[in-house]
């Protein structure tokens, strides 16, 4: 049977890209942020809510799949059967068979990269990390500018080629922080378990 056509004020599955506010809305919850992350890493097939239920839980409870209670999945499922994957349905980033207990990533989802900023108490965001390498960059041009002792030490070219580096080393482990640990679904697990 398919699926009946729905007339909803929210984007549909047509839409080549999700606004902002809409991705933003999705995002919010860390239940949609762990089914997105799992539907990425299954985007070539169909995944029953049960399944998808029993992973999500593993990560909120950070344990194996198989240690989880009754309980515990019961609580997620119903949470995504009732709440969550109708919404994400309704925006477009999934497919979801109530019948038959399936969801599947949508194509423009599928095609769409999400990227999450997950701090742990170690970490340094980048913006923090940029300002203080300006800063510094700051203080070696204006010691160098009033030839003070100990930047008088070092030459323009030098001090030029250490930013030069220091830049594209930053750029480069931005790059890969971005793109291979804070992209849902680029790695086993979510980000934001990882970090925990």
């Amino acid at each position: 049977m398919s699926k009946p056509k729905r007339t909803s004020r929210f984007p549909t599955i047509d839409a080549p890209e999700f606004s902002r506010d809409t991705t933003l809305e999705v995002l919010s919850n860390q239940r949609r942020r762990f089914t997105i992350h799992y539907l990425k890493q299954h985007d070539d097939r169909q995944v029953s809510v049960s399944e998808l239920a029993t992973q999500v839980a593993a990560w909120e409870y950070d344990k194996d799949p198989d240690a989880l209670s009754h309980q515990e999945r019961k609580r997620v499922q119903n949470a995504l059967r009732q709440f969550h994957l109708p919404k994400m349905d309704d925006y477009g980033f999934i497919e979801h068979d109530a019948q038959r207990g399936t969801v599947t990533l949508s194509d423009a989802a599928a095609s769409t990269n999400f990227y999450v900023d997950s701090l742990t108490g170690s970490d340094i965001p980048w913006g923090a990390y940029y300002l203080a390498l300006s800063a510094l960059g700051f203080i070696l041009v204006v010691g160098l500018w009033v030839d003070l002792y100990p930047f008088s030490l070092v030459s323009p070219l030098t001090c030029g080629v250490f930013f030069v580096t220091a830049l594209a080393v930053s750029s480069v482990g931005h790059f890969y922080d971005n793109y291979y640990r804070m992209r849902l679904g680029a790695r086993d697990k979510p980000p934001e378990v990882d970090d925990q």
